[in-house]
């Protein structure tokens, strides 16, 4: 039954979303069975599993261990691709979580929000390869956007911004990288570390074909 509504929550979503932005995976858990990861998801370490409250399901990693942990989502992509979550997540006195969305892969980029150090981060695997001041607020849903597109022969446009939820997307990318390097191949993700020792929580992930710089 779970495999059957999974495959009816793609197609519907394939076709909700404009041709500009085309849809090719969507994921918002309401149907999804409590206790266990959605098939087609691969869980690369962490107790992830869907949980309840009275806002709806939602894919929650557990508070310890402290590590960093991921699930990689979606069909296999390269470039021209965009991934969107919402996330949420909590302080605890002066510790802090960190989290993050992801394309190409389990070494592919990475958008990542690190409130202990008050930025915004573009990752590549374990690297950081660039940084711009950001504030996040405890207790509150955040969305995500990373995307990835070709602009030119031999350059990539890593972008990312992030908002809070209940506002409208910003035009604007907070975060801007130039890759010389052509992307690997790889599926989407979402990644969390819970230093602070208390849940992260995911919700709303789409990935969406995006239109190479002009």
């Amino acid at each position: 039954m779970l495999r059957v509504t999974f495959a009816l929550l793609i197609a519907v979503a394939g076709l909700s979303v404009g041709a500009a932005e085309p849809s090719i995976y969507r994921m918002d858990f309401q149907n999804a069975e409590v206790g266990k990861v959605p098939e087609g998801m691969l869980v690369l370490d962490g107790g992830f599993a869907v949980q309840e409250d009275t806002g709806g399901r939602f894919l929650e990693l557990p508070g310890s261990p402290l590590e960093t942990y991921g699930v990689l989502f979606g069909p296999t992509e390269t470039n021209n691709v965009s991934v969107t979550a919402r996330i949420y997540g909590t302080a605890k006195g002066r510790r802090y979580p960190a989290f993050a969305v992801g394309l190409g892969g389990a070494n592919g980029f990475k958008l990542r929000v690190s409130p202990g150090k008050n930025e915004l981060e573009i990752f590549k695997g374990d690297t950081d390869l660039l940084s711009v001041p950001f504030n996040w607020s405890s207790g509150k849903w955040m969305h995500l956007r990373l995307q990835i597109r070709q602009d030119g022969a031999n350059v990539w446009k890593v972008e990312g911004k992030a908002w809070p939820d209940g506002e409208s997307e910003p035009v604007a990318w907070l975060i801007t990288l130039d890759e010389k390097e052509a992307p690997r191949p790889g599926r989407a993700a979402i990644w969390g570390a819970p230093y602070a020792g208390t849940p992260i929580r995911y919700d709303d992930l789409a990935v969406t074909k995006a239109a190479a710089a002009p």
